[in-house]
This record gives structure tokens, C-alpha cells and sequence, in this order.
């Protein structure tokens, strides 16, 4: 039994105008969705038709079962003189209620296997790359085939105005990233999946793919897709306080548009940042509030105040204001602190970006101390 999607998704639109019309208007209902996200992937077709499948044989067992107990409850009633029978056990009820059951299931167990099996099969990709999920971001490095080599971290770029309700939301509120994982159309990709602090989830239902990422181990799952676009998906592991602000957004080009996105991320790597520069107090402010803003506020806040009983402040904090206190605070945001939810940076950011971003904690708000780090100083602590 084969339903085509189209012909579903009919079925759910009757259905969501007819919710509508009961509760309210059409508008509001516009983009209500009750169907699954509309597949680009092989995958993601076959997930597809076999949940629409198996829904639709529920419901037959739904009509074929109810329909029986309301009819007999109706035409059997006392009220019309019926006596309930008084009879145990019938081999050819019991033998029916065994036998129809497990052919249902494999019929349906087929079909899944199949499915399962072509989702698990990573072999032969033509581009393999690392998602490593950090506390709350992606960080992701191309390991094989075309952009070998490319790195770079991922993270959620909502503006914070959005998340505090102080301008208006817009449409992928929560879904933007400043950095999407970009690949080509038609290439199997191969995501090996790992984590750095907690376990994490890489999903993307239009790719049919999710796949936990384990700290100190690495899974593998795969997507090809067949159409341009840009395809949203989420952490889909309850990560931490800020598990909401972890998203994933996944650009598919074409081979052309890839190959040249390969050659500008080759060059702005090439050029990266000149470890010996000294930086001046403004120019480690201005880069340092980037990197403070996409990486320390979710958890510091933008205003250096943290969140009581959870994040410390860093506004007027010693470790951020005592002269004393230079080498703790870089050897901290390096190494983190164990056994708090103070993670280590070392491996995610740069010399120049930890050195940037310790003179922005070091004279933002109130901690008007003067000093500016420089990348020597972090290279010299790591």
C-alpha cells in the first residue's frame, strides 16, 4: 500500500482547514504544519511514505476495532433484552488474535528494515565532516574530500533584542546561525558526530538524520540531498539550560557555488590572524565584544551580570578587575573550571579571540582596568 505525499499532504490540509474553521480564523492557521517536514533526501523519502503507511494502517485497526465495540455495545445493550454469554476460551478467537497481529508486524517490518539499513549506510561518502557539539554551539571541521581542512565554529545568531522581546521576532526566530554547515547538492556527506561537555544531537528532519553526539565518542550518519536550499534543525537533546539556543542550519549549493565557498574559506584561513600583532585597547574591545556576544553572554549576559545561583558576574568581578587576577582569568577561559559549567574555550577559539575577549571582560561595564591582553600572553598560558 503506497500513499503519494502529495495525496497526504491533501489529506492534512483538509483537515487543518477544518480545525481552523472550528477554532479560529484561516490566517491563524496558515502555517500550521501536521505532517512531517517535506523530504530532500532519499532517506527522508522512504521515512517518509512509511510513516504515512504505517499511520494509515492504525488507522483501519482504529476503524476495524472501534467499529466492532460500538457496534456490539449498541445492538447488544441490555436495554434490548441481550444477556451477556458466559463462555471461556476459543481456540479460533485466540489463534486469530495471535496470528493477524504478527503478520501485520511484518508486514510493516519489512519495509522499516529496508529503510533503517539504507539510513545506516555511510559507506563511500564523497565529503566526511566532524560535528562536535559544544555548550551551545556547533563546532565543525571538514575532514575528507573537497574543503579538507576547513574548520569553524557555528553558532546561534538571533539578535538579542528578538530573544528579549524587544524588537520583533523574525521568521526563523531562534533558527540563524552565524556560520551554516554548507555542502553540495547531490554529495553523500558523512557527519561523525562527537561532543565536548554533555551529550548532544545533530538533527535535521528534512535530511531524515538524527544522531546523538557522545562525549569521547564518535557516531556517524550521512544525508545526500537532492534540492538547493537551506534546511533548519536543532539540538534534540535536553543540553543544558540554554538547550534552545542551539541550532543548525545547513546550506545546500550547488557544485560550482561550493567549490568557490571551498576557496574563500581556504583564503580567510590563509590570511587568519597575525599571532605576533599587538593589538591596541580598541581594536581588542571591538573584536572582543563579538567573540563575547556569540560565545560568554548566553550565560554571562550582555550586561557582564550572569544569572544568580547559576552564572557569576563578571561586571566588578576580582577575577576580572584584580591586575592579580590576569593569569587565572586567561588560564580559565583556556582550561574552563571542572566541575562547574565553565567550559573550556582552548580548543574552540583562537589565541587572538581568547586574548580579544579577556580585555573586553577586562574593561566593559565597570572593570575599567586599562589592560589589554595579547595573543603571546594566551600562547605563553596554553
Amino acid at each position: 500500500m503506497k500513499v503519494s505525499m502529495k495525496k497526504f499532504a491533501s489529506l492534512a490540509g483538509v483537515a487543518a482547514s477544518g480545525i481552523g474553521s472550528l477554532f479560529g480564523s484561516t490566517n491563524a492557521w496558515a502555517d500550521f504544519q501536521l505532517n512531517m517536514h517535506e523530504p530532500v533526501t532519499e532517506a527522508g523519502r522512504r521515512a517518509y511514505e512509511l510513516h504515512n503507511d504505517i499511520s494509515l494502517i492504525c488507522l483501519a485497526i482504529f476503524i476495524v476495532v472501534f467499529g466492532i465495540l460500538a457496534y456490539s455495545l449498541i445492538k447488544h445493550r441490555k436495554s434490548k433484552g441481550h444477556k451477556a454469554a458466559d463462555f471461556h476460551e476459543h481456540l479460533g478467537i485466540e489463534i486469530a488474535w495471535t496470528v493477524i497481529p504478527s503478520i501485520i508486524l511484518v508486514l510493516i517490518a519489512i519495509p522499516a528494515t529496508k529503510t533503517l539499513v539504507h539510513m545506516r549506510d555511510t559507506s563511500e561518502p564523497a565529503i566526511t565532516i566532524k560535528a562536535t557539539g559544544y555548550q551551545w554551539k556547533w563546532g565543525y571541521d571538514y575532514l575528507k574530500g573537497e574543503g579538507e581542512g576547513i574548520k569553524f565554529l557555528s553558532v546561534q545568531a538571533t539578535p538579542k533584542e528578538q530573544i528579549h522581546n524587544q524588537a520583533d521576532k523574525a521568521h526563523n526566530y531562534m533558527m540563524t546561525v552565524d556560520n551554516p554547515l554548507v555542502v553540495p547538492v547531490n554529495a553523500k556527506v558523512r557527519i561523525l558526530t562527537t561532543a565536548n561537555d554533555v551529550i548532544h544531537a545533530w538533527a535535521v528532519p528534512a535530511f531524515a538524520v538524527k544522531q546523538d553526539a557522545v562525549p569521547g565518542f564518535i557516531r556517524d550518519t550521512w544525508f545526500k540531498a537532492d534540492k538547493e536550499g537551506t534546511y533548519n534543525g536543532q539540538c534534540s537533546e535536553l543540553c543544558g539550560k540554554d538547550h534552545g539556543y542551539m541550532p543548525i542550519v545547513v546550506k545546500v549549493v550547488s557544485a560550482a557555488e561550493y567549490s568557490n565557498w571551498v576557496g574563500e574559506q581556504k583564503k580567510k584561513a590563509a590570511a587568519g590572524d597575525d599571532p605576533a600583532k599587538t593589538w591596541t585597547l580598541d581594536e581588542a574591545m571591538a573584536r572582543g565584544e563579538k567573540v563575547y556576544n556569540a560565545n560568554c553572554a548566553s550565560c554571562h549576559q550582555a550586561n557582564g551580570q550572569g544569572i544568580p545561583g547559576t552564572f557569576p558576574p563578571l561586571d566588578g568581578a576580582k577575577i576580572a578587575k584584580a591586575a592579580a587576577q590576569k593569569g587565572n582569568h586567561i588560564g580559565t577561559v583556556l582550561h574552563g573550571r571542572p566541575g562547574t559549567a565553565m567550559a573550556a574555550f582552548g580548543a574552540q577559539l583562537s589565541d587572538t579571540e581568547i586574548a580579544t575577549v579577556i580585555t573586553y571582560e577586562r574593561n566593559a561595564w565597570s572593570n575599567k582596568t586599562g589592560e589589554v591582553i595579547q595573543p603571546a600572553d594566551v600562547k605563553a598560558a596554553r
